[in-house]
C-alpha cells in the first residue's frame, strides 16, 4: 500500500536546497516520489514501507532539519 509523509523543512530556500533534499530522500528504500514546494517549505514523500527515522536522517544528511 502506498503511503505519503509530509515534512516541514524551513531551511530550504532555493532549488539547490530542494535538489539536495530530494536526492537524499530518493536514495531511501521504499521512496517512489519526492515532491518539494519551496513556497511552503514542505516535502512530501510517497512510497511503500516508509520509515520516518530513515527519512528524517536523509533530510539531515542533506543539511536540513525536518519537523
Amino acid at each position: 500500500m502506498t503511503e505519503a509523509i509530509t515534512y516541514s523543512v524551513p531551511g530550504m530556500t532555493c532549488d539547490h536546497c530542494a535538489h539536495a533534499v530530494s536526492s537524499e530522500l530518493g536514495a531511501v528504500t521504499g521512496v517512489a516520489e519526492v515532491e518539494i514546494d519551496l513556497g511552503t517549505k514542505l516535502v512530501t514523500v510517497t512510497g511503500r514501507g516508509l520509515d520516518d527515522q530513515q527519512l528524517r536522517a536523509a533530510i539531515e544528511e542533506a543539511g536540513y532539519e525536518a519537523s
